[in-house]
């Protein structure tokens, strides 16, 4: 069966197929209310479906926003992906989602296939990397926004474009003093790739926090971000500080990981190695990620409004003045002490 054209439904509808037109796919030019009726009817009895690309064009909007993050299965990000979906169902807006496993071509790729798709804005959620790539990225997003997009960064700002950024360096220093407060002064560090602006800036806040205590970690072990990461580097770290069970002698160290989950990973490693949390080492995350809910020990943490930050960025991506403006807002976290970082033994 052939399929059912816009002129078919304009003469059912017994109009002119540029009136049709402007009732099907959204124009501002729309003729009366007896005549748009028609129309609709017609297509429904017809089972006209109408040409997406000649929507865009009638309303000079596709109705996509494109949303570009490091991992979907990372509760970070998912959580931060509900909110774009909340807000943008809002606001009559569909999302594409590209998911990068933290490769910068893929990023890269993924916001040229974006502006192909003539998205009304790109949001970038993910620590940016220094070098030449982000200098690619913004050349990229040049020509998109000389042509009337829009881009919001979740993170570090670019020097284009709004942005929505967590507190990274400040939330972690509020957690260093008060883990401190908490009577710890053994501290280890479970970090991030050094080229990542996040894990650098929780790593900095933290260390330089103790630095005011004149704390200084006993180790700093680096990993991937990831569960696995934080699994490898914990057992690297065990190794290091030469950490056995039951050692009653001992105050626990506490570590601090840059995310819940690579601290998630590290807590495995070591229950692995028969290690328990928080009699043999302490731990403290950051982001309170929505998993933790379920987690025992409880994970100590700095909880950032992961949702509230996807819908944030939507605001902000549907805001032409935002764009121009380059707004920049900061999403301040909250430390959250739980049963991982109790010291039970001074």
């Amino acid at each position: 069966m052939a399929a059912v054209r816009l002129q078919d439904v304009a003469i059912r509808a017994g109009v002119s197929q540029a009136t049709a037109s402007r009732v099907l796919n959204g124009s501002s030019r729309v003729p009366g209310e007896g005549v748009a009726d028609r129309v609709r009817a017609a297509a429904a009895e017809l089972g006209y479906v109408a040409n997406a690309q000649a929507q865009a064009l009638a309303r000079s909007s596709t109705g996509l926003i494109g949303l570009i993050v490091h991992d979907i299965a990372d509760p970070y990000f998912s959580s931060i992906a509900q909110g774009v979906q909340a807000a943008a169902r809002r606001a009559g807006k569909l999302v594409l989602l590209a998911s990068t496993q933290r490769d910068f071509d893929i990023e890269r790729e993924s916001v040229s296939t974006f502006i192909s798709h003539r998205a009304d804005a790109i949001i970038l959620a993910g620590s940016r990397q220094s070098g030449d790539l982000d200098r690619d990225l913004e050349k990229e997003c040049a020509r998109y926004l000389d042509n009337g997009g829009t881009v919001v960064v979740i993170g570090q700002p670019l020097s284009f474009g709004a942005a929505v950024e967590p507190e990274n360096y400040a939330a972690s220093a509020q957690l260093a003093h008060a883990l401190l407060g908490q009577g710890h002064r053994d501290f280890a560090v479970i970090g991030g790739p050094g080229n990542i602006r996040t894990a650098v800036d929780r790593r900095n806040g933290f260390v330089e926090a103790l630095a005011t205590h004149g704390v200084t970690p006993l180790v700093e072990i680096a990993g991937d971000f990831s569960r696995d990461g934080g699994f490898s580097a914990a057992r690297r770290l065990s190794a290091a500080l030469d950490l056995h069970p039951g050692q009653v002698d001992n105050v626990p160290p506490c570590v601090f990981a840059v995310t819940d989950v690579m601290a998630i990973g590290a807590i495995a490693a070591w229950r692995q190695l028969g290690l328990a949390v928080p009699d043999d080492v302490c731990i403290a995350g950051f982001d309170d990620i929505p998993t933790l809910r379920d987690h025992v020990p409880g994970l100590s943490t700095v909880a950032l409004s992961l949702v509230d930050i996807g819908e944030r960025a939507v605001r902000l991506a549907l805001d032409d003045s935002a764009t121009e403006s380059r707004a920049h807002e900061f999403v301040p976290g909250r430390v959250i002490l739980r049963d991982s970082s109790v010291l039970r033994r001074v």
